[in-house]
């Protein structure tokens, strides 16, 4: 849990509306790559769902837009074992090829070789550029939003069915 940094923002799918899925993956992570840009790091967003650097892959983001929302996701590596990573990942050829490289332990380039800087002061920076380009909001999950969220994770995300899928 400590070698990666995710986020996830879930907004109105209104906020997208008229972008394809390559122009909004690009828009709903325009602020991370200003936070990355003020850690000194280069960042882009590599088309379809990648943020990038002149070193590496930095991380990948997934999509889904149902019932009016859009649910924007992003992991980062953060102090990733590429050996490991390669090892339990099943990357095809064809990604790889789509990508202009041979090996995915080579496109990986976690944020802490990259800045130096603690898991911790990237995720305040990240927060801090998100609150002064966007309205931000503190606020805390419920406790029965709590309840019913740790019940799913018990009855279904962590069991060995569920865990255990590969696609």
């Amino acid at each position: 849990p400590g070698n990666s940094i995710t986020y996830s923002l879930s907004a109105p799918q209104a906020l997208v509306h008229g972008m394809s899925f390559q122009e909004s993956y690009a828009f709903l992570d325009a602020w991370v790559l200003t936070a990355l840009q003020g850690l000194g790091i280069k960042a882009w967003y590599q088309p379809l769902n990648d943020i990038a650097s002149d070193i590496g892959k930095i991380g990948g983001a997934a999509q889904a837009r149902r019932g009016g929302a859009v649910l924007h996701h992003v992991t980062m590596s953060y102090d990733i074992d590429a050996d490991k990573m390669v090892e339990v990942l099943r990357i095809g050829r064809e990604k790889l090829s789509d990508k202009g490289t041979t090996s995915a332990k080579k496109r990986v380039d976690p944020l802490r070789t990259q800045t130096g800087l603690t898991r911790e002061a990237i995720i305040d920076r990240m927060v801090e550029t998100f609150a002064g380009l966007h309205r931000l909001t503190p606020g805390q999950v419920g406790s029965d939003t709590l309840a019913r969220a740790q019940a799913q994770a018990a009855e279904k995300f962590s069991t060995a069915e569920w865990t255990g899928v590969v696609p």
